[in-house]
């Protein structure tokens, strides 16, 4: 019997292809200076930070990382501060620059969120504060605006 695996059965594949390889935590980090003892009404003032990063591998494979951050503040103490890097590695073959960009703004980061928002949700309750749970995020959109702030952004190009 051949034993032919997914990659090689893929090689004679034609036009772009977009696959995952794995998913995986690289970093987590949390801090809560007092635990779950919050004085008063429990209503935090919750913060969210998404960013997206990518590093080239090996050619046609891209590391792709989100890290995000959720903060929680009671009045002017900080209850928690957790920070999440979901990484994964992403092949991806046969795309224009311009699909790499959109890829990685886009794609990747909709495949990786719901592992950090998970992983976020399970840490904050298993330090005894009430669950958060983020909402889903359009990161087509979020895509979007970057692009559209980089064209106010760029320089008139004058002939």
């Amino acid at each position: 019997m051949e034993n032919q695996t997914a990659p090689a059965a893929n090689e004679n594949q034609t036009g772009p292809m977009l696959t995952v390889q794995s998913v995986y935590l690289k970093d987590c980090s949390y801090e809560a200076p007092k635990g779950p003892r919050v004085e008063g009404n429990w209503s935090p003032q919750i913060s969210l930070d998404i960013n997206t990063t990518a590093n080239v591998i090996a050619p046609e494979v891209h590391e792709v990382v989100i890290t995000v951050t959720v903060g929680a503040k009671q009045g002017e103490t900080t209850a928690f501060l957790v920070e999440v890097k979901q990484a994964g590695l992403f092949v991806m073959r046969g795309l224009t620059p311009e699909d790499t960009r959109r890829a990685i703004g886009t794609i990747c980061p909709n495949v990786l969120f719901p592992y950090a928002r998970e992983t976020i949700a399970d840490a904050i309750m298993r330090t005894g504060f009430p669950p958060v749970h983020l909402a889903p995020i359009n990161f087509e959109a979020l895509y979007q605006q970057q692009l559209a702030q980089m064209q106010q952004q760029a320089p008139a190009v004058t002939n």
